[in-house]
Formats: structure tokens, C-alpha cells, sequence
């Protein structure tokens, strides 16, 4: 069964697309993104396709943006 919150084309080659997008925007940027991300899937996820699997995109941000909270703390 496919992901389709993370699917396997996101993990393509050797660096997870994720990870190459911290890489590039640096902390601050990445956490904004994150939450950019969340607003987006949030904003329209009653206007197309599955409405939970917008609302489980916008878990799977808001859980790495957490994630990035708690690293920085320790």
C-alpha cells in the first residue's frame, strides 16, 4: 500500500526531498515552510480529493515543525 501522506517518491536517491529543503532554506526558513505547508493543506482540504488525507499532511508538517522545536532545545 502506497503512502500517500509521505509516498516512496519523495525518498528518492540518497537525500530525502525533506531534508534537501531544510538544507537549502537554513532553520528559520525551514520552519516557516512548515508552516506554510500546514496552512496550505488545512485551506483547501474540504475543496478537493480526501479532505483527511489533506488534514494528515497538515499533522505529518506541523509534526516535523515540532520535531524541529524539540531538536533546538536540546
Amino acid at each position: 500500500m502506497t503512502d500517500p501522506i509521505n509516498p516512496d517518491h519523495y525518498k528518492h536517491g540518497q537525500v530525502e526531498c525533506i531534508e534537501a529543503i531544510k538544507a537549502a532554506l537554513g532553520r528559520d526558513g525551514f520552519m516557516a515552510y512548515c508552516r506554510g505547508q500546514m496552512m496550505k493543506y488545512i485551506w483547501r482540504a474540504e475543496h478537493k480529493g480526501s479532505p483527511a488525507v489533506d488534514y494528515r499532511k497538515a499533522e505529518w508538517y506541523a509534526n516535523r515543525l515540532v520535531l524541529e522545536l524539540e531538536l533546538a532545545n536540546e
